[in-house]
């Protein structure tokens, strides 16, 4: 529409990550309008509000659609508000979910497709969110070495498969556009890690062991691992996520190269680890908070994977990205902020 600001679409965008990225835009871009995209299921304006303030001390200036993706009007969004870009990260994310009919079809059924359509049709780039889940165990997991992205493909849970449909609708498009002659549409995937940081409250049991840790504290319990301990995930503070998906949307200033991508720290760190960081972010030692081990549930352990790590060579190439946070301390600044938000550690 003649006069209106650019805007930019972001689905799920009263979640977690998708709010710290609205924030991260209206702070950067003030010129921008976001269009946020949210049935509200799980995410909840709050993650917003808290968001802007804390990164871009103000109000939200943008608008909410409270809708899920399948009830949008892609159509006449992309055409009459051309946006920027369109950033995809509503999803179903709760890895437990049994409800295979309801994870794919949410997360990768006719909604999605049509998306990818009006998208390339538009030349609007798209930024999507897959998933490190799509990976399942790959040989690298044995080796514990990174994982690059040829060795996805055999997810052993739902989530990940629909994260891995999602890609594989991508690709399918390409190879379409590229074989009718037509320019390869400016579309990015994006395997999110472990992500952790501010704005992870409302996700509850799915948010990150660094919150799960620190609240287990400051709620006066000890800091509970899975046996050993020694399981170890690429955890990549939310910040470098956020940097991240804006590079690959070309809302940086570069020129990304479509593609599907890890998006992590590179760097596995043990759980052991992460619950020493906690602590020391909290201020309390070991000897009077020690760690309580206990078996993995069947439940969990049958899809589990005890080790991640993302090769990132592929996106320094062609985003143009290389992580900027040590994870280690950024848990330990992340544990430091919700003891101020939560009280003392005791």
């Amino acid at each position: 529409m003649t006069g209106n600001p650019p805007c930019i679409v972001i689905t799920g965008g009263c979640g977690f990550i998708a709010s710290n990225l609205a924030a991260t835009l209206q702070r950067d871009h003030p010129g921008s309008h976001a269009v946020v995209i949210d049935p509200m299921r799980s995410g909840s304006f709050a993650t917003l509000v808290e968001s802007c303030d804390r990164i871009a001390g103000a109000p939200f200036a943008g608008e909410v659609v409270p809708e899920s993706v399948d009830r949008v009007d892609w159509t006449s969004l992309v055409v009459e508000r051309r946006p920027a870009a369109i950033i995809h990260l509503g999803a179903i994310t709760n890895t437990t979910i049994d409800d295979e009919a309801e994870m794919i079809r949410e997360n990768a059924g006719e909604a999605w497709r049509f998306m990818l359509e009006t998208a390339a049709d538009a030349e609007v780039p798209l930024v999507y969110a897959s998933s490190a889940a799509t990976y399942g165990t790959p040989g690298e997991a044995a080796d514990r070495v990174p994982f690059a992205e040829g060795s996805a493909g055999r997810p052993e849970n739902v989530y990940g498969f629909s994260k891995w449909l999602m890609e594989c609708a991508h690709r399918r498009l390409r190879e379409e556009r590229l074989a009718a002659g037509e320019p390869e549409p400016q579309i990015v995937g994006l395997r999110y890690f472990n992500v952790f940081g501010p704005g992870e409250g409302a996700k509850g049991s799915m948010a990150s062991m660094a919150h799960q840790l620190a609240q287990q504290i400051l709620a006066g319990g000890r800091p509970r691992l899975f046996s050993g301990g020694d399981q170890a995930r690429d955890q990549v503070p939310v910040e470098d996520i956020v940097a991240q998906t804006i590079a690959a949307s070309g809302l940086g200033g570069g020129q990304p190269r479509p593609g599907v991508y890890n998006a992590g720290s590179g760097r596995a760190t043990s759980f052991n680890e992460v619950a020493d960081a906690v602590r020391r972010g909290l201020g309390v030692e070991a000897a009077s908070c020690p760690t309580e081990y206990f078996e993995m549930p069947a439940s969990i352990a049958r899809f589990y994977q005890t080790y991640t790590c993302a090769d990132m060579a592929a996106a320094a190439d062609g985003l143009g990205f290389t992580p900027e946070h040590d994870p280690i301390e950024r848990v330990e600044s992340y544990a430091r902020y919700l003891k101020g938000r939560t009280g003392s550690a005791g």
